[in-house]
């Protein structure tokens, strides 16, 4: 059974959510604090985890800094906030998605399925294609799961390796940030096209000498991204 782990800290919230979730088919594991959270997400086993924001002892954009150090597993970020403000540092810290309190299990569910969804799809592919893909001074092990640039690995968040590989695997075309959302974030993806362009900024200063001249991720203006090869 896919395992997930709760980070939060009103139990009625958990409650709701542990049993719901086990409704649906998933074991799940609580935190009720910050750094009980952070132990148990580096601690591994976990599928995804759902990560509240404002937490005892550390907030839950710290924990996903740490956590992302180590770990791509997918991350949802739970708040009561409303600000775009968090909901953009939550994804350029490394969130895979967001839900903002009061939320629907419902809709909640859909995400939790469509990033397990997504983190499979990748693995099958890795396992079918187990061959280094190499273009301008890149290389990628789909085996490996690893992406270096000049003979120097490069740290990756899931979501960034993930839409990287899906250029690789197209054509040399312009893809439509509508087409990067449902075959990255997965089709019933219910977030907005916001989190496209933080991930694609995200993945720019990772890969290019200089994000604010690119060399190989391009925008080309209402259409879309592409990759020079």
């Amino acid at each position: 059974m896919p395992s997930i782990l709760i980070v939060e800290d009103e139990k009625t919230i958990v409650d709701i959510l542990v049993f719901n979730l086990k409704r649906e088919g998933f074991e799940t594991a609580v935190a009720y604090d910050g750094p009980q959270g952070l132990a148990m997400a580096l601690a591994g086993g976990y599928d995804l985890i759902l990560l509240d924001v404002m937490l005892p002892g550390m907030d839950g954009f710290e924990i996903l800094r740490r956590l992302r150090e180590k770990s791509s597993v997918p991350v949802i970020m739970v708040t009561a906030r409303e600000e775009e403000r968090d909901k953009i540092l939550g994804l350029e810290t490394g969130a895979d998605d967001y839900v903002t309190k009061p939320f629907s299990v419902k809709e909640l569910s859909a995400r939790i399925k469509a990033n397990m969804r997504r983190t499979a799809a990748e693995e099958r592919t890795e396992n079918e294609d187990g061959d280094k893909v190499a273009f301008g001074p890149f290389v990628v092990d789909r085996a490996l799961h690893t992406v270096e640039k000049n003979g120097v690995g490069l740290e990756l968040t899931q979501r960034e390796y993930d839409i990287l590989t899906y250029f690789l695997s197209q054509p040399v075309r312009i893809v439509s940030r509508e087409e990067l959302m449902e075959k990255v974030w997965g089709f019933d993806y219910y977030g907005d096209l916001r989190a496209i362009d933080v991930a694609m900024r995200r993945l720019r200063e990772k890969l290019e000498d200089d994000p604010a001249e690119p060399a190989f991720i391009l925008t080309k203006r209402g259409q879309g991204y592409y990759l020079k090869r």
